[in-house]
């Protein structure tokens, strides 16, 4: 059996680095893409030499312009290699640009795609992950779950064919990077950094970069809670783009330069608390105990809201804290790749 995967971002990177071990450990044939959506060699590089990720097949240099001129450079792109290579599946990550131009390519030449964090919604169409999202579960005939409620969403979507609730592959993931970090990992005392001592921020998403109104408030925001504790914001090229070109500053916070996922998993385990703009940090927030207080209007992983882990930062206060038996035991990954080989002897 071949299967050919599709990846692009930070998130992915991470997510394929458990998923393909267990590719690899079932005897399944993986073709890796790098569409190169995170084009920073610190969004990328460092990723696939900590994680062990192999070096892609194909890498095609794509990043930067419009949505729409990005995603469809892709789909090119990605054909000419399914028509290549002639997989018998075609699997992809999440809710970025990369993952649509692939299930996108996939689907028109009848190539059967599996989705790994299917069903997730923040039911906010102004977004362009949730339009990704959806557009890929519609297109996909494996569909991995990470949640209870991703299965309730697809359900209202008339999607219950081929959805599997496996739990969560980023709780895979941190599990393994946690414990190779606490030994390898010196960010906190490269930053002057406690235990407990500090916030760690994350901001990237477009609605807080795409205008100076909306990044002004997101960095006050931060700036307003760096004066009693330190807040440390690894800075993403987008936002650096962005704070530079409306003549914004970072006054008062802690700044460094984008990380790898081990000193990253380091700085957030040791965190006050988390401060984020993404999906993925979120959970991760909570793999590691920490609170989170997301920099949105709606996230993606309300269960993490419900048992009092995070909260919107319009919210006051968390609910009372409780454990999320959703996201699994740490093996994620394993069902996916059984559930794949078995789909290939069917």
């Amino acid at each position: 059996m071949k299967l050919v995967s599709v990846v692009g971002t930070r998130p992915q990177f991470i997510k394929a680095a458990a998923v393909s071990r267990a590719l690899a450990a079932a005897g399944i044939s993986e073709v890796m893409i790098h569409t190169g959506q995170h084009f920073d060699p610190g969004m990328r590089d460092v990723f696939f030499d900590e994680l062990g990720i192999p070096q892609p097949a194909y890498s095609l240099g794509i990043s930067g312009g419009s949505h729409g001129a990005m995603t469809g450079q892709m789909l090119e792109r990605i054909e000419a290699v399914l028509l290549s290579e002639k997989p018998d599946w075609m699997l992809v990550y999440g809710d970025a640009n990369s993952t649509l131009a692939g299930a996108l390519a996939a689907a028109k030449l009848h190539i059967p795609v599996a989705h790994v964090e299917a069903g997730v919604r923040s039911f906010n169409r102004q977004i362009l992950e949730e339009i990704n999202r959806v557009m890929t579960d519609h297109l996909s005939e494996l569909l991995f779950v990470p949640t209870r409620s991703a299965t309730v969403n697809l359900a209202a979507e008339g999607i219950t064919r081929g959805v599997h609730h496996v739990g969560d592959v980023m709780f895979d993931a941190a599990l393994d990077a946690r414990a190779r970090a606490a030994t390898v990992s010196t960010i906190r005392q490269r930053l002057g950094l406690s235990e407990g001592g500090y916030h760690v921020a994350t901001v990237h998403r477009a609605e807080n970069t795409d205008t100076p109104e909306a990044l002004t408030v997101v960095l006050q925001y931060l700036k307003t809670l760096a004066v009693d504790m330190p807040v440390v914001l690894p800075l993403h090229p987008r936002t650096r783009q962005a704070v530079d070109r409306f003549g914004l500053d970072f006054d008062g916070l802690t700044l460094c330069e984008p990380l790898g996922y081990l000193d990253m998993t380091w700085l957030v385990a040791g965190a006050c608390s988390v401060l984020t703009d993404s999906g993925g940090l979120q959970k991760e927030a909570y793999f590691h105990r920490r609170p989170c207080v997301t920099l949105r209007s709606e996230t993606e992983w309300m269960e993490t809201i419900e048992q009092g882990w995070n909260r919107l930062w319009s919210q006051p206060d968390y609910a009372p804290r409780g454990e999320i038996a959703d996201y699994g035991t740490g093996d994620a990954s394993a069902r996916i790749a059984a559930v794949i080989a078995g789909a290939a002897r069917a």
